[in-house]
């Protein structure tokens, strides 16, 4: 019976010790003063596409977007340097967020902004999830804040990013978009 015992307890103790030990992989340590905004991500025509949410962490901005109600296929995701999004083509949110004055790209041997991010793709049902960690960057404050005198949005485009086509990565027209705000 003894034996019984601890063989039942041994994979519930293991099982126990794997929840309380957390993720490897990109979301932030959860703390309850870490900065946090979040967007309602919207088409043109009013209908939600989805959520952002960005938390400000030891190494940098950890941003999480779901999306629904997009074309199946790869979108370019990027936040733009201005908190507004007047449809219908959501270019009053600006160009990407490029505090350091880099070009546009992961690819660009020149630099890349640091509002620009993965593509993400959209399954067969129209959603899609990405999260990403932007090195460097705070929601307020220090050199490269987020939420400055004119805030950022984040952007969901028609089409995926080329990551290396100056301004904006050939990604064609924003069909989503959503002003970020803590």
């Amino acid at each position: 019976m003894k034996i019984a015992a601890i063989l039942l307890a041994l994979p519930m103790a293991a099982l126990a010790s794997a929840c309380a030990t957390g993720s490897s992989g990109t979301a932030p340590a959860s703390d309850a003063a870490a900065p946090v905004a979040h967007a309602k991500l919207l088409a043109a025509d009013g209908s939600p596409r989805g959520d952002a949410t960005v938390t400000q962490a030891t190494d940098g901005l950890h941003v999480l977007v779901r999306a629904q109600g997009l074309t199946p296929g790869m979108h370019a995701v990027h936040i733009h340097g201005t908190g507004t999004c007047t449809p219908p083509d959501f270019t009053s949110a600006g160009g990407h967020w490029n505090p350091t004055g880099h070009k546009h790209g992961k690819d660009n041997p020149a630099g890349m902004h640091m509002g620009d991010m993965p593509n993400m793709i959209a399954g067969a049902d129209g959603s899609g999830e990405m999260e990403y960690v932007i090195p460097g960057g705070t929601i307020s404050g220090g050199a490269t804040p987020l939420l400055d005198g004119d805030g950022a949005a984040l952007v969901i485009h028609a089409q995926a990013d080329d990551n290396k086509t100056d301004p904006a990565g050939n990604a064609g027209g924003r069909v989503a978009c959503g002003a970020l705000s803590t």
